[in-house]
Order: structure tokens, then C-alpha cells, then sequence
């Protein structure tokens, strides 16, 4: 115990003591829990100091009752929750948790309203409406999250047939016996949208008797989603589940058709509140209808959609998440995933003693025909043979555990590359479990790298993680430029020159990337994904080296020139500094970027949106970064780019920032010693 706190956020203490938190000059968390309950209240503390509006917002929204709180523009959000019946579920979701793990819950969430309670100034007066928020709150925000904004979200069920690419986050399991000092370590990795308020990060430490993990998780969740500890790590990344179905319904007389008869609608009134500018609340109602299948909506075009979803009789998202963190083997891991409680998700792990392992997760409905393609589309829902048939169970995922290659990654591309050379065959399971491909270039420069030599270090791994080179340029610009050779044009004689002495990575200084991504975005269209224009389309009997070569080398060199006219009108020359347009600028910070998108094989994702003012700024990408090896003492270093608060007038909001810019990475301060030497508050929590 530290003799004497820095500061205290604390006022007056109160009857419970819940423990302590020393908060280190990065802004994180170390909370240290007198008992388990007390490390949920401290973790809610946290949070609430460090995102307390945000988190409000979020809770209140998962309620459905965002209009009443914020007015009109909240109303869409809120049909769709109270249709889906989220806060009802969640009420029974939370009455189903062990009696240990909901006193958790309910200390989670008094963190939460005593922190407000004790800083009345530090929660904005528009959210305070939602307090006190309670376990049911936390549930509720957790099961919006991921079965109605991961799987289910309004836009990809109600809009044009959703594109199931998964979203972009990277991780590697890499086993002791591709480690020069023998001991396993494990990258993690997600790459979500900067802004998006239920998709940003925090990083913490949970400590409290007999445990000490250490990591990160989207605000508002009382677990650590990417987490390690002395004994194990691990990862997800954004998976290709199909945890939803839309039933294409029709209509006959005033219900559906099912199995040859007319059935009625079950139908329920919603009614909720919207506030007006004015401050009164207007009561609202509307009719829901529901299918054998789940809630009907009315899609774009008019036609009606019956929306099921997998896993809402399954509650233990939360508890397994918290028990894969508190397991201390593999053999206690693999008890926690069997449970299959987490919607979706890749899930890579190691531990101290070797082992790794990749897991293609999620809660999967279970079907006797139909391949993904299939299951994505509107399926027929005149009939019961479309039901699902349960859920797949573990046993019959897709995994890789230890392989002789000695290492386990994914980018989110499908699980039959997760490790190389493949272990994994796509006719060994259901067609609708995965697509087979493509596999992006990402991907490919994932494998690539951890393929590339023998053993690595541990500076080895850091080094390839911060690597910034573009594989899409590494395979195609040799042959472009050849094809380009002797052109007559004046752009394409100025392309060449500038191609010529790029680096062929995204660098702060690097000419002729702006170039080179202008051309790519052409020939693979917007998102860098149309393989048409290569010679060589992607094999997965060769899925790393593949596509390649030119389709049509007049047409690239001609795409080239128009790429010289596009680029000069963007970024003012086609040698710009890549840095000197792409910026990692959050307030007062504005540093030169690296990093670029992913689809043109760079593994250190940053996808920056469009040019404003002479700039852009990242929309997407490097978010959380932790390596982690369980040598002795740990090592551990780790990033959070946009830093670890969103409160007004924080200093945590950009002095990441730094390190983003220069491409290096912090230690994670793991012992009290070290966060004691590195001290910026204390809270004691009574």
C-alpha cells in the first residue's frame, strides 16, 4: 500500500471499502479489489471518470429510451431496441447469472453512480437522466452490442443484403518453438472505427484476490475482451458468423404463410416516450408484429422480413469472457469456449506453457443444406425446414490447436489459413460455416511475415507488427512498372521516377505512396477488394501468393495516368510526404500518420477517411496493441492509440499520439512497483 496518495477523486468515504485504484500517467486504470465484487465497483469507477458520458449514453440507449432522454433523432435507435425486446431479455438474461456474478454486475454498475454521485461536475447534465443505472443496464448494453450491433445491426438486417466482410482486426499466437528465448507470445490487435461510441477501447487492470489480468474492452462492458495474465492470453477478431437469418416472409390476408396453412401475426403495442425541444415528453406507440421466426420489419423495398437471431437463450457472455480470464491452462480455457456464450469472434490464444491456439467462434445456427452464400441472402420462411436445427456445437468448429508450424493468426479472413502450411480444409465442415475466400492481402502479409524465417525475438515480432510496407506493392509494382516502361505520356515518365524510389511502405516520409494507393483504389475499386483485374485470381491451393500478375497491362498504365491527374488534385503533387496529409490529429495533436488500408496488404491498418482542410485523419485502425510474452518477468508492451479517455478536458485523450506517429509501442506497467514509479492519481475507493 502506498503511505501517502498523490490525489484522491474520492470525497467522503462511505461504508464499503471496495479497494483502490492507482492510475498511472497514460491514464489506465490499475484497479486493485478487496474481493472480487470490489473489482467490478472499481472497474465501473473507472470507466465512469474516464468516459462517464459516453457510458451513460450508452446504457440509455440500450433501454430504448434514447428519445425520451435526447429527443427525436434518438427515435429510429429506439424502435429497433424495443422491438428486438433488448431491455426485457436483459432483465432476464441478468435474473439467470449465478448469484456471485450478478452481485458484480451490480457492483459494476454502483462504480458507476457513486463515481457520479461523488463528481457531479464531471457527468454532463444531458445524461444524467440516466442514473442510477443498475446490473440489468450493464446486460442490456452488453446484449445491444453484440447480438444487435455485431450481428444484428438495423442497418445490415434492414437495408441492402448485408456484405460479410468481416471488420478489421489482426492477432498471432506464436508457439515457444518459433520464439529464440522459448516462451509463447501473443499479439492482439482490433482495428475498430476511432468514433463510433460502442466500438471504442479501454485498457485497465483487474486485480483482486487470486487474480491480476490486464488488457482491454469497449467501454461500457464490466470484462476484459483482450486480456493476459501470468498464466494466459487472448484475442478476438471480427469473425464471418452468421449469428442471423432474415426470413423472407409472405404475406396472406392479415398473417403469413408457414407451412402451407395462414398464420397469424402475434402482435404486441410498444409505447415509448420522445422528447421534445421544448423539454415536454410526446408518448409514442406502435405495432409490433412477430413470425415464428422473430420480429418483422418492413425492408426497403416493401417486402416483409422475419429477423431470428442465435444465442438469446444463451446469458453467459459476460461470465465467459470473465472466465476465460480467470482461467490458469488450457484445459480451463477450453472449458470456458466450450460453453459457446460469446456471439461471434475469432478467439486466439497462448499460455505460459506453450500452448496456442485459434478458434473460429461463435453461435452459429445449425442447418441440414445451404452454403453461406445461401444462409447471408433472405431465406424462405414459408417454411419450417428452414428453422435452424440448434447450434453448432464446439467439437465442430473450425481449429487449430498447436500446430507444427508453430503459430496460429488471423486477419479476419476465413479460418482455413489461420496457420501455415493449412491444417484446415473448408470440405471438412458445413458450407454455411465460412466462406472459402478470398483471403484479403492483409491476411496474406500476415502469413507472410510469420513465415518468413525461422525464430524470431521478441523485438522480432514487435518490428513486424509495426511494419508499414505494402504487399499489394511488393507483388504487382514491379510488373506495373515494367509495363509502364518507355511510355511516351509525361504523367507515366513522372509515375515511373516517383515509383521507382518509394519505399513501397506507408511511411511519414514516403513519396509515391499517395501514388500507389491512388492507382490501387482504381484497379481494386473503393475498398481495395475487386480481384477482377488480375491475371492470377486467389487460390486457396496457393493462398498466399495470390492474385498476381496484370490482366491487362495497357489498361493499369492508363489507370496509372489517370491516377497521376487524381492524386495531384488530392495531395497537391505525386511525391507528397505521405505524413503530410495523413495525420493522427485528436485537439491540439497533430502528428505526421503512417500506416494505410489494409485491403493493399499492410498490416498495420489505418483507414483514413477523406482529405477536409488540407488533411485526414484516421477513421479506422490501430486501435488497442498489446504484445505480450510469458517469459520471466512478462514482457509487455501495448499502445492505445486515440488514449484511454473521452472525457472533456482530459489529457488522456491524445498522449498516445506520439507513439503512434514515431511507430513504437509503451511498456504495460504489470507489478504495483512499477505503476507506483509511474504514479498520476490514486482513488480509494470508500
Amino acid at each position: 500500500m502506498l503511505g501517502s496518495p498523490l490525489a484522491s477523486h474520492a470525497a467522503e468515504p462511505t461504508s464499503s471499502d471496495h479497494g483502490q485504484i492507482l492510475w498511472d500517467t497514460f491514464g489506465v486504470p490499475h484497479i486493485y479489489g478487496k474481493d472480487e465484487a470490489g473489482t467490478f465497483y472499481g472497474f465501473g469507477w473507472a470507466q465512469a471518470h474516464s468516459y462517464g458520458n459516453i457510458v451513460l449514453k450508452l446504457y440509455g440507449t440500450a433501454r430504448g429510451r434514447a428519445a425520451e432522454y435526447w429527443g427525436k433523432s434518438e427515435e429510429e435507435s429506439d424502435r429497433w431496441v424495443l422491438a428486438n425486446g433488448v431491455y426485457d431479455r436483459a432483465k432476464t438474461w441478468y435474473a439467470a447469472q449465478e448469484p456471485s456474478f450478478r452481485k458484480d454486475l451490480d457492483a459494476f454498475a454502483q462504480g458507476i453512480n457513486d463515481y457520479a454521485t461523488k463528481h457531479p461536475n464531471d457527468i454532463s447534465d444531458d445524461v444524467k437522466a440516466v442514473l442510477p443505472v443498475s446490473g440489468v443496464d450493464v446486460v442490456a448494453h452488453s446484449l445491444r452490442l453484440m447480438n444487435y450491433v455485431y450481428i444484428a445491426s438495423e442497418t445490415k438486417m434492414l437495408g441492402e443484403p448485408p456484405e460479410r466482410k468481416a471488420g478489421g482486426s489482426n492477432t498471432w499466437a506464436i508457439a515457444p518453438s518459433r520464439m529464440t528465448d522459448g516462451h509463447a507470445v501473443l499479439l492482439a490487435n482490433p482495428h475498430l472505427p476511432w468514433s463510433y461510441p460502442f466500438f471504442r477501447y479501454y485498457e485497465a487492470q483487474m486485480n483482486g484476490p487470486g487474480f491480476s489480468m490486464y488488457g482491454a474492452t469497449q467501454i461500457g462492458l464490466p470484462v476484459l475482451r483482450f486480456a493476459f495474465t501470468k498464466d494466459v492470453a487472448f484475442s478476438n477478431t471480427v469473425n464471418t458468423i452468421l449469428g442471423a437469418i432474415r426470413y423472407r416472409l409472405t404475406p396472406d390476408g392479415d398473417g403469413y404463410r408457414f407451412d402451407g396453412k395462414t398464420r397469424k401475426f402475434d402482435t404486441k403495442t410498444i409505447r415509448y416516450k420522445v422528447k421534445s425541444p421544448d423539454g415536454t415528453l410526446q408518448d409514442r406507440s406502435f405495432e409490433q408484429r412477430y413470425a415464428v421466426q422473430g420480429p418483422v420489419f418492413k425492408q426497403t423495398d416493401g417486402s416483409l422480413m422475419a429477423l431470428y437471431v442465435a444465442g438469446l437463450d444463451r446469458p453467459g457472455m459476460l461470465r465467459q469472457y470473465w472466465d476465460m480470464g480467470r482461467s490458469h491452462n488450457f484445459a480451463e480455457f477450453q472449458s470456458a469456449v466450450k460453453k459457446i456464450q460469446i456471439p461471434m469472434f475469432n478467439i486466439v490464444y497462448a499460455d505460459h506453457d506453450g500452448h496456442i491456439m485459434y478458434l473460429d467462434n461463435g453461435i452459429l445456427p445449425k442447418h441440414s443444406e445451404g452454403d453461406f452464400n445461401y444462409w447471408n441472402a433472405p431465406v424462405s420462411g414459408e417454411t419450417s425446414a428452414t428453422l435452424p436445427k440448434g447450434i453448432v456445437a464446439y467439437e465442430d468448429l473450425p481449429k487449430v490447436i498447436d500446430p507444427s508450424g508453430g503459430f496460429v493468426q488471423n486477419a479476419n479472413d476465413p479460418p482455413w489459413v489461420s496457420t501455415y502450411p493449412r491444417v484446415l480444409h473448408p470440405e471438412a465442415y458445413p458450407a454455411y460455416v465460412s466462406l472459402t475466400g478470398p483471403m484479403s492481402l492483409r491476411a496474406q502479409m500476415s502469413v507472410t511475415m510469420l513465415t518468413a524465417s525461422g525464430k524470431m525475438s521478441y523485438e522480432d515480432v514487435i518490428e513486424r507488427k509495426l511494419n508499414t510496407h505494402s504487399l499489394l506493392a511488393q507483388r504487382i509494382l514491379p510488373q506495373l512498372l515494367e509495363a509502364a516502361a518507355g511510355e511516351p505520356r509525361k504523367n507515366i515518365a513522372d509515375a515511373i521516377r516517383v515509383l521507382k524510389s518509394w519505399d513501397q511502405a506507408d511511411n511519414a516520409d514516403s513519396r509515391g505512396a499517395l501514388l500507389f494507393e491512388t492507382w490501387a483504389r482504381l484497379m481494386m475499386g473503393p475498398k481495395f477488394t475487386d480481384f477482377s483485374n488480375f491475371a492470377r485470381g486467389w487460390s486457396l491451393d496457393d493462398p498466399i501468393h495470390t492474385p498476381d500478375g496484370l490482366k491487362d497491362p495497357a489498361q493499369a498504365v492508363n489507370l496509372l495516368d489517370k491516377a497521376v491527374i487524381e492524386t495531384r488534385k488530392l495531395y497537391g503533387a505525386i511525391d507528397t510526404p505521405f505524413g503530410k496529409v495523413s495525420r493522427f490529429h485528436i485537439g491540439n495533436v497533430n502528428l505526421p500518420g503512417n500506416g494505410g488500408f489494409g485491403n493493399t496488404g499492410i498490416f498495420r491498418t489505418i483507414t483514413w477517411g477523406p482529405m477536409k482542410d488540407g488533411q485526414r485523419t484516421p477513421f479506422h485502425g490501430e486501435t488497442w496493441v498489446s504484445i505480450v510474452s510469458f517469459s520471466s518477468p512478462m514482457r509487455a508492451k501495448g499502445l492505445l492509440s486515440y488514449g484511454n479517455s473521452g472525457q472533456p478536458g482530459s489529457t488522456h485523450q491524445s498522449d498516445q499520439l506520439s507513439y503512434l506517429s514515431s511507430k513504437t509501442l509503451r511498456d504495460l506497467w504489470l507489478t504495483r512497483a512499477e505503476q507506483e514509479a509511474h504514479l498520476e492519481t490514486v482513488d480509494s475507493l470508500k
